[in-house]
């Protein structure tokens, strides 16, 4: 590249509002099918997100980067399963239904496939006939509202006829429902796993509070939003889905005591760091609060809260790229994500992850 060609991408003014500015060429044979028997066993990449440098370790040597009076923030939402297999009554066809949003009386806002025959009216039978559901009304983005009529207890009916609902891109069969559940999921509610927060263990959390880290769980419900594709060009164009979140007094205090006494505030995932950011007002003070946000960080947003991240590698082109680029910079996270890819790191869902930190030890 020419000395001029340097300087007109420097000077661009689209230069990281554009889609294809997080665009990476990524080998199909690198997207994680199953998770690792020892959650903490996968690869960790480590980059000092002020000056780009790399290191690369197991996830358990994570500890060795946390500092007493640090606080980790993690979400605790846990995931329903929410992909439910049925018939249409009038014709037997195969319906799916993904429940993604609970609305009030057994109403549920759901991606319904196929969608063009769904119309309001047309009822399917899930199972033995202990689940049926009504289509009510097509809303936004072709999602359906749907009503479901059962006998007995939601969660129980649901827990025996539903699958857990994998993302897209992960083909196989999951032998263990628990293992797309942090170890610490707590509150039914999201379509989609948490992912940075699959590969902690109970041990390893334990190890990590009594070295004097603070552990602050805020609830995120995870909405498929966060697969959706961008499809628009110009990065400001993109419309956010909606995601309910929860901070507690206890998880509030925590991460206030961290910011107020000169320590960091590390985010597991982010859905993590999306919650807090939301939360917080402009000082990045949080109090107990819940809400619905649909926050929208790329390069240019300042953080109000968070300081470091721990995330999974995510798709390109993806709303997360640009939110961890808001943080360590579009070419420092481009550079991380071709050095995991010439490394063999596994992505995605069920893959290895990173840690965006701003202290690197010697």
């Amino acid at each position: 590249m020419s000395t001029n060609e340097i300087n007109n991408k420097e000077n661009d003014p689209m230069l990281g509002l554009r889609t294809s500015d997080y665009y990476f060429d990524l080998p199909q044979e690198l997207i994680a099918q199953d998770p690792l028997e020892d959650r903490a066993a996968s690869k960790l990449l480590v980059m000092d997100k002020k000056t780009g440098e790399i290191q690369h370790h197991v996830f358990k040597d994570i500890i060795d980067y946390l500092e007493p009076g640090d606080c980790l923030v993690l979400n605790n939402t846990k995931v329903i399963p929410a992909r439910l297999l049925g018939t249409k009554e009038e014709t037997g066809a195969a319906i799916e239904i993904l429940l993604l949003k609970r609305r009030e009386n057994d109403v549920w806002e759901t991606l319904v496939k196929p969608g063009k025959k769904m119309r309001p009216g047309a009822r399917v039978t899930f199972g033995d006939g202990r689940l049926k559901a009504e289509v009510l009304e097509v809303i936004e983005d072709g999602n359906r509202l749907v009503k479901f009529y059962y006998d007995g207890i939601w969660e129980e009916v649901l827990d025996s006829l539903g699958e857990m609902p994998l993302p897209p891109y992960i083909t196989h069969k999951l032998q263990d429902k628990n293992m797309y559940q942090t170890v610490y999921a707590k509150f039914d509610g999201s379509a989609a796993a948490p992912t940075a927060g699959l590969h902690f263990t109970s041990e390893l959390l334990d190890a990590i509070e009594k070295k004097g880290i603070d552990l602050a769980y805020v609830t995120l419900h995870v909405g498929l939003g966060t697969f959706r594709p961008v499809k628009v060009d110009n990065v400001l164009e993109h419309h956010m889905h909606t995601e309910w979140y929860q901070v507690t007094q206890e998880a509030a205090d925590k991460i206030n005591k961290a910011k107020e006494s000169g320590h960091r505030v590390i985010c597991v995932g982010t859905t993590s760091c999306r919650t807090i950011e939301s939360a917080a007002d402009e000082n990045g003070h949080l109090k107990e609060c819940s809400d619905n946000t649909s926050i929208f960080i790329y390069p240019g947003y300042k953080f109000k809260v968070l300081d470091c991240l721990i995330t999974n590698f995510h798709l390109p082109e993806s709303t997360l790229v640009m939110l961890v680029s808001a943080l360590a910079g579009r070419d420092h996270v481009l550079n991380a994500y071709n050095e995991a890819i010439k490394l063999k790191y596994r992505f995605f869902s069920f893959g290895d992850a990173c840690f965006f930190t701003d202290k690197m030890p010697k």
